[in-house]
């Protein structure tokens, strides 16, 4: 079986090296090519879009895909949705592998935002010491805001950078521990921070952190996904691969 993984998260990369190693599959990893420096993933792998849904589609009938599985991160609404049109469209099986969100805790300050603009509205008019925990093209709109200082972690470095007179930029790789991320809201005096509802245990640091710390965070809500079939596991992934290649079998195919 030929089997496409929607990746760009580390379950991606984990799963897309589970698959390989079983030597029933055929895997091709594909990267959307926001990060300029991928880990290397371990399988074949190709970086950009497909050309909207029908692009997607397309490829699935060209390369002769038997499976398609959406490893995305949660925030990835359109390819998410895209994934689901062109499964539709072509015939070809879609899993989806998402990872369940973190649920607030006894201590934790959460403040749910709808979108960026309501979570820089969350932020108020007082000038206050903000860690961004976002993406590059979510911190744009923090530029409504001046009055805040930002602290700005990404994998590659923000280019153009945040227009506003006052903001600090570390560009590193993660996971960090709950301990790194305790220095560091420390050391840059952190009033609140803005984060997704990303899930899993690579960036949940910062939320350990700030329940320790006692600051707020302001959670960007996940967006509403497709309802097509999902797991919480790369374990769930293979046993519902392991029964797609039993009935191929059975079909003669």
């Amino acid at each position: 079986m030929k089997i496409l993984v929607l990746g760009g998260t580390a379950e991606a990369r984990a799963l897309a090296g589970a698959l390989a190693e079983r030597g029933a599959f055929d895997v091709i990893l594909s990267l959307a090519g926001r990060t300029l420096k991928p880990r290397a993933q371990g399988v074949p792998t190709r970086i950009g879009g497909f050309g909207g849904a029908d692009g997607l589609a397309a490829y699935l009938r060209d390369e002769k895909i038997s499976a398609l599985i959406d490893a995305t991160h949660p925030y990835a609404d359109t390819i998410s949705a895209n994934a689901a049109r062109a499964s539709s469209e072509t015939g070809v099986p879609l899993l989806a592998l998402r990872r369940p969100p973190w649920q607030e805790k006894p201590g934790d300050q959460w403040i749910a935002a709808a979108s960026v603009v309501a979570a820089v509205e969350a932020l108020g008019k007082a000038p206050r010491r903000v860690f961004l925990a976002l993406g590059r093209e979510e911190i744009e709109s923090f530029a409504t805001a001046p009055q805040h200082t930002y602290l700005v972690r990404s994998v590659d470095p923000v280019d153009p950078p945040l227009a506003v007179p006052h903001a600090i930029y570390l560009t590193v790789r993660g996971p960090f521990s709950e301990a790194d991320d305790r220095v560091l809201l420390e050391r840059h005096r952190i009033d609140v921070i803005v984060a997704k509802n990303s899930g899993g245990e690579a960036s949940y640091g910062k939320i350990a952190a700030a329940r320790a710390l006692h600051l707020p965070v302001v959670i960007l809500e996940r967006p509403e996904l497709p309802d097509v079939p999902s797991v919480e596991t790369a374990e769930d992934v293979l046993v519902w691969l392991d029964h797609a290649v039993t009935a191929a079998a059975t079909r003669g195919v």
